[in-house]
C-alpha cells in the first residue's frame, strides 16, 4: 500500500468510524506529498504558455506517444480535471479525476486512435495571483479535418511567484441542447 492511499484509508476510517462525518481537520505530523515533475519554465511562464502547454501535450497523431510527465508538471499536486454532461435521466452528471486518473483513463486512447484539441476562443479574467480561464475548444480524431466536438475548458490557475499552475480543468462539451454561445466563439466581443 503506497503511503497516500494508507492516509487516505486511515482518514475514511476515522471519518466514517464513528457513523458520522466529521468536519473537521485531522493533525498531521508531515504534509502528504505528490511528486510533481519538474516543468518546462517556458510551459509555465505565463498564462498563454501554460493553456499552449495543456493543448500541446495532449494532442498528436495516432501512434505517437504523449508526454505525460510534461502534462502532470502542468498542474499543482492535487490537481483535478472534471468533465460534465448530461445523465440519461436529464440531469448533469460530473465525474472528478486526478492527473494520473486522467492519463491512466484517456491517455492510451488517445495516443491509440490519434486525438488533437485546439483553443479557439479565450475569456481571461485575472486579480493577483489568481486567474480563470474560458477556453473554447475543437477537439479531432485521427486525421479528420473537422471537429467531432466542441466545447468550453474552465481552467483555474495560479501564479506562486516564480510559475503559473494549473489547478483545474472543467469542462463541458457542445450539445443541441447546449449550443456554444456566440460570446465564447471566435469574434463574440469583449467580455
Amino acid at each position: 500500500m503506497t503511503r497516500r492511499a494508507f492516509f487516505v484509508a486511515c482518514l475514511a476510517l476515522l471519518a466514517f468510524g464513528s457513523g458520522r462525518l466529521e468536519g473537521q481537520a485531522l493533525p498531521v505530523d508531515q504534509p502528504v506529498i505528490l511528486a510533481v515533475p519538474p516543468a518546462n519554465p517556458v510551459d509555465v511562464a505565463s498564462i498563454d504558455a501554460i493553456i499552449g502547454a495543456l493543448y500541446d501535450v495532449i494532442s498528436g497523431p495516432a501512434g505517437q506517444a504523449r508526454d505525460w510527465n510534461r502534462f502532470r508538471s502542468l498542474f499543482v499536486p492535487g490537481g483535478l480535471l472534471m468533465p460534465t454532461g448530461g445523465r440519461p435521466n436529464g440531469g448533469r452528471g460530473l465525474r472528478l479525476m486526478s492527473v494520473n486518473d486522467f492519463v491512466a483513463t484517456s491517455g492510451s486512447g488517445m495516443t491509440e486512435i490519434g486525438f488533437r484539441e485546439r483553443e479557439i476562443a479565450r475569456r481571461e479574467e485575472q486579480y493577483g495571483s489568481i486567474a480563470h480561464v474560458f477556453s473554447t475548444y475543437e477537439s479531432y480524431r485521427g486525421a479528420e479535418t473537422s471537429p467531432y466536438a466542441r466545447g468550453i475548458n474552465s481552467i483555474q490557475l495560479l501564479n506562486d511567484g516564480s510559475r503559473w499552475w494549473i489547478l483545474t480543468v472543467y469542462w463541458q462539451g457542445e450539445s443541441q441542447a447546449v449550443p456554444l454561445p456566440a460570446k465564447y466563439l471566435p469574434g463574440g466581443g469583449a467580455p
